[in-house]
């Protein structure tokens, strides 16, 4: 079947739609929660680290029923910030992670955490793709976070031609329109999870099909 060309702007629209049924990503649900700060995004992106957005969510609403400011998570000790979080990957790592930033917030931001992409990459756990959703929803900030999602379905569009995430990012802040910058997470997190799937996507029902080029795509639903 011939492909129609690759439309961003129509490809946008179309995900759109399609995800409307899906439960948005774990860090965008809990924006509309009312947990927008900086801070409180920065926290749920580590505990998203290697966990499903169905554990991670539920674990991060806990954590900050408990404590959601730098001061109030401070003053819990470590063994209580993993027993909140146990359920999440490697919370014992984190629950240090967690204290360790909301200390450092406290002594060198005042508790307030900058807008700053260096700030947020100086924590330990901190990586760009966590850096860059936090600064997207937290701050408006336009950056794009790449997780495996948005690496996956990009290059099976053909709309990207990487072989990793950090190479997808440089590609698609040289190609994606600036609007789409922070959109994109948003709306590939559920469709890759829902629809574009890792193994045997839903090409068949799928309404990008016309324009994705199914790069790497042996077999599909």
């Amino acid at each position: 079947m011939a492909k129609e060309a690759f439309d961003i702007d129509g490809a946008m629209n179309r995900l759109r739609e399609a995800v409307k049924p899906f439960p948005k990503a774990a860090m965008f649900a809990l924006a509309d929660e009312g947990y927008t700060s900086l801070f409180e995004q920065l926290i749920a992106c580590i505990l998203s680290i290697r966990t499903k957005d169905e554990t991670s969510l539920p674990v991060a609403r806990r954590l900050f029923q408990t404590a959601r400011t730098p001061q109030q998570i401070r003053q819990l000790s470590v063994e209580k910030i993993e027993q909140l979080i146990r359920q999440s990957t490697f919370a014992d790592a984190k629950a240090k992670q967690i204290w360790e930033i909301s200390d450092r917030t406290l002594h060198e931001f005042n508790g307030e955490l900058p807008c700053d992409f260096e700030v947020l990459t100086s924590f330990n756990g901190v990586g760009p793709k966590c850096a860059n959703l936090a600064l997207g929803i937290a701050c408006n900030y336009p950056c794009i976070s790449v997780d495996i999602h948005v690496h996956r379905v990009t290059n099976r569009w053909g709309y990207a031609t990487t072989r990793t995430p950090e190479k997808t990012l440089t590609a698609l802040e040289a190609k994606l329109p600036k609007p789409y910058w922070i959109e994109i997470n948003s709306l590939l997190v559920p469709f890759g999870k829902h629809i574009c799937t890792g193994e045997l996507p839903r090409c068949s029902t799928c309404s990008l099909l016309e324009m994705c080029a199914q790069v790497g795509v042996t077999k599909h639903r």
